[in-house]
């Protein structure tokens, strides 16, 4: 049996914690400017790095029934997301009107249907050569910033956007990771990622919605042509970013890493939290000095909590579309006839 390689689950779990401690740090993102810098600065690294991850474990999709798992995969999971957040969202008074419309992904559940995406597109990208696919690919990244009609709508405006990074993990190859993670890289990355948090501190102006591409050049208010040096911009920035915070991930098995072989529970379950702190009277609790450090830990508990045997089992049907727990518990449970 291959045994799993802990870099690429801590690799998940680190990504995943960000994805969650940034969502936290939102609600505060408007009242400290320190704190403004930081989820500025997550952003970018966070969603580049893990869709990077995501690319290079999409080694296999020639293979037979490949995609027809990986629709199960994602675009169920998402359908029956999509109809859950609608829902909650709507007894939280965030919507008028409960929406299942399924081409429009609810906040994070875009990156299903993008991941569904990114996989097809592999079966035309990779006829080329890596250099001519990954150039091309970028091209079309920035060309999208061009059509107000590609935005967040069926998150096509991130699939175009991400999808380098995405081709590139597809490209990548252990030794490229170990070549990264060695030594005298380290202190390399943590200067890069620490020059760009003072980078962003002394540049209150940037627009830290470039990071999250899912809107075209003219509802950021820039002109074609600034908008496309502008991506091509942050597109070296952020790859930048990714590779030194991957750097920087440990190689050895920690009490956090099987954590990160639960990354899409936590994922796609952590909405329901994020949502019901920033509704509810917690987020005035916490003051200026309190909040970064609390925010942490109650990330960490929460993805410890989210990535538990008992959710597992109890959110497996919505998730994995599977139940060891309603197996076990309540067919296994019934007497025999």
């Amino acid at each position: 049996m291959k045994t799993r390689d802990a870099y690429y689950d801590n690799a998940k779990f680190l990504l995943v914690f960000f994805v969650v401690f940034g969502h936290l740090l939102q609600s505060y993102i408007h009242e400290d400017k320190y704190i403004y810098t930081l989820y500025t600065t997550i952003y970018t690294f966070h969603m580049p790095a893990f869709i990077l991850i995501s690319g290079f474990f999409a080694k296999g999709f020639q293979k037979k029934g490949y995609l027809k798992n990986i629709a199960k995969k994602l675009i169920l999971p998402y359908l029956i997301f999509q109809g859950i957040y609608s829902l909650f969202y709507f007894f939280l008074n965030e919507q008028k009107v409960i929406d299942l419309n399924p081409l429009n992904p609810q906040w994070s559940l875009w990156f299903l249907i993008s991941l569904f995406c990114w996989n097809v597109m592999l079966f035309l990208f990779t006829k080329w050569k890596a250099v001519t696919a990954l150039l091309l690919s970028v091209a079309l990244g920035i060309v999208v910033g061009y059509f107000d009609e590609i935005n967040s709508y069926l998150s096509l405006s991130r699939t175009f956007v991400f999808f380098p990074f995405f081709l590139l993990g597809y490209y990548l190859k252990n030794g490229h990771f170990e070549k990264i993670r060695e030594f005298k890289f380290k202190f390399i990355s943590l200067f890069i990622l620490i020059s760009l948090f003072v980078t962003f501190y002394f540049l209150p102006d940037f627009d830290n919605k470039w990071l999250f591409g899912s809107k075209p050049y003219g509802a950021l208010n820039y002109s074609y042509l600034n908008g496309g040096i502008i991506r091509l911009g942050v597109y070296c920035l952020t790859l930048l970013a990714s590779l030194s915070l991957l750097a920087l991930v440990p190689r050895q098995k920690y009490f956090f890493t099987k954590w990160g072989t639960s990354s899409i529970y936590v994922y796609l379950l952590h909405g329901f939290f994020i949502k019901f702190f920033r509704n509810s009277g917690l987020v005035e609790i916490l003051n200026n000095t309190q909040q970064i450090v609390v925010l942490i830990i109650l990330s960490i508990l929460l993805i410890a909590f989210l990535s538990s045997k008992m959710v597992r089992k109890i959110s497996q049907p919505l998730v994995e579309l599977k139940s060891k727990f309603f197996k076990k518990y309540i067919i296994g449970s019934s007497p025999k006839q």
